[in-house]
């Protein structure tokens, strides 16, 4: 690429890291008007040149497929009119939610006299290194944007037409509003070396976010001097349990699974209720099979599905991303939690039950950053959850857990507020 042409990997995320700690000052004093009238240009932009959006999109889906990309991947990468407009919309959606920045909370006289307080500010400059999804593109930059926070993003390789054209349109949008266009960066190399040296940049860089495959993610994790907020996997379950209403278990599971397959929040393994297991099984198996999903079966259930296969102890911990289901009888709720805990992957798991009890137990009991009753899993999400968006989804205990929306990406400092006072 130009940008990097005549310098070195390491010269060029240099610069782009002064460059974004630069705006991200400029970020931390601006309005939230300002930052406002950013998202609502992009979303404009994005919805003038959606045409041309789509047709970079089309040349990166053909040369995906020509590489021999995995079809979920590819999938993921697809900008379908809808998706155009839901990134537009999503834009417009952060804009109205209510800014985070500069809320103050719990101030308070001590003893000394001295008010002691709390107050939301940025994190500061947030790199998002991710593969697929060009939506991300305009997710990550515009929670970034109404944040306060500069970002720094980083792409796949085989989505970058889609990826310039949506960044072009948001750095156009932000400089129009009078903020500067650095705020939002996209690396303008595919060298994976560009990753390396900006997961070690804790100069510049105070968050880095990645989405993508285990093996990314693993890297990065393992690699990184910038604090990491991620999760490895989406081995999300739903348990049907003893109480459960057959119709609406078989409804919540085919959603759960069919509505997407390369998701994280898709649910990949079903677990049944030995009791119940005759009532929800046939007719669960019939639909899957309809909508053309393999499904892997323990030796309970698969007299129960037909045209199903046995499962192996690999299937239990599977994120298969694809058409692909494993299903399991257990003896009940107990089983069914020990189950989870120890193939899951702490990110969505639901449970389906008429019985409050049962209900508030697991939701005690999960320990996954989203738990569910009576819900699919498919509705882990930022935007389901109200968040306009969001930048990723942690399965970490620290800082920020599930989707991670505006809140996510700031933090707080104590102000304290005097009037001359010194400590005696």
């Amino acid at each position: 690429m130009s940008a990097v042409a005549e310098q070195t990997i390491q010269e060029y995320v240099d610069k782009v890291g002064r460059k974004a700690k630069e705006a991200a000052r400029a970020l931390a004093r601006s309005t939230t008007a300002a930052r406002n009238e950013a998202l609502l240009g992009a979303a404009g932009r994005i919805e003038a040149r959606a045409a041309e959006i789509a047709a970079a999109n089309a040349d990166d889906l053909a040369a995906a497929r020509q590489a021999g990309l995995e079809e979920a991947m590819v999938e993921r990468m697809e900008l379908t009119p809808a998706r155009i407009e839901a990134m537009a919309a999503g834009l417009r959606e952060i804009a109205a939610l209510p800014d985070p920045v500069g809320a103050i909370r719990d101030m308070a006289y001590r003893p000394s006299g001295i008010q002691v307080g709390r107050m939301r500010v940025p994190l500061g400059v947030i790199g998002i290194i991710y593969e697929s999804r060009p939506n991300v593109t305009a997710d990550a930059a515009g929670l970034c944007l109404k944040s306060g926070n500069a970002t720094i993003l980083r792409g796949g390789s085989e989505a970058i037409r889609s990826n310039g054209i949506i960044a072009h349109c948001i750095r156009e949008a932000v400089e129009a509003a009078g903020l500067p266009a650095d705020a939002v960066q996209l690396v303008e190399t595919t060298d994976r070396a560009a990753v390396g040296a900006l997961i070690q940049m804790d100069r510049y860089v105070d968050v880095i976010v990645p989405r993508g495959g285990k093996s990314l993610i693993e890297r990065i994790t393992a690699e990184a001097r910038v604090p990491v907020i991620k999760h490895l996997d989406g081995v999300c379950h739903v348990y049907v349990d003893d109480h459960a209403d057959p119709d609406m278990a078989v409804a919540v599971a085919i959603n759960a699974k069919t509505q997407r397959y390369g998701t994280c929040n898709t649910m990949e393994t079903l677990l049944v209720a030995a009791s119940v297991a005759d009532r929800v099984l046939p007719e669960t198996g019939e639909r899957l099979r309809a909508a053309g999903v393999e499904v892997r079966c323990c030796p309970r259930a698969l007299p129960l599905v037909e045209g199903a296969v046995a499962a192996d102890e690999s299937d239990w911990g599977a994120e298969y991303l694809g058409p692909v289901l494993a299903v399991r009888v257990v003896d009940g709720f107990d089983e069914a939690v020990a189950h989870i805990a120890r193939y899951g992957s702490g990110h969505t798991d639901a449970i389906v039950t008429a019985d409050h009890g049962r209900a508030m137990r697991f939701l005690r009991e999960v320990d996954s950053s989203s738990v569910m009753v009576n819900a699919s899993t498919r509705f882990a999400d930022g935007h389901e959850y109200g968040l306009g968006a969001e930048i990723g989804i942690s399965t970490d205990k620290l800082h920020a857990r599930g989707p991670v929306g505006l809140e996510g990406l700031t933090t707080e400092k104590f102000i304290v507020l005097g009037n001359g006072h010194v400590r005696r």
